[in-house]
């Protein structure tokens, strides 16, 4: 869903999608589920992080509605789920 892949993490800006954070998107219908996780349990920017995925699936043509599930299953690892642009960005060279 290329609009999602638009969204920024505002901290450390860069991509949700090239940070990994987006696990699943599933579209039934005009529906879309949109399964997230979050850098830290804590993120400060949490609430603003999941209104701005929820906007930009509604904001792709053809969807009605949308629904942003926050799952910390499995644990964000920059190492496992982020690309490598990403890493690189983030000073992760192993």
């Amino acid at each position: 869903m290329a609009s999602i892949s638009n969204v920024e993490d505002p901290e450390l800006k860069l991509k949700v999608t090239e940070l990994g954070l987006i696990y699943s998107i599933s579209i039934e219908s005009a529906h879309v589920e949109v399964d997230m996780t979050l850098t830290s349990p804590g993120c400060p920017v949490a609430p603003e992080l999941m209104a701005a995925v929820h906007r930009a699936a509604l904001a792709t043509e053809g969807i009605d509605s949308a629904h942003v599930n926050l799952t910390f299953s499995p644990p964000w690892d920059p190492r496992v789920h982020a690309s490598e642009d990403a890493k690189f960005e983030m000073g992760i060279f192993d």
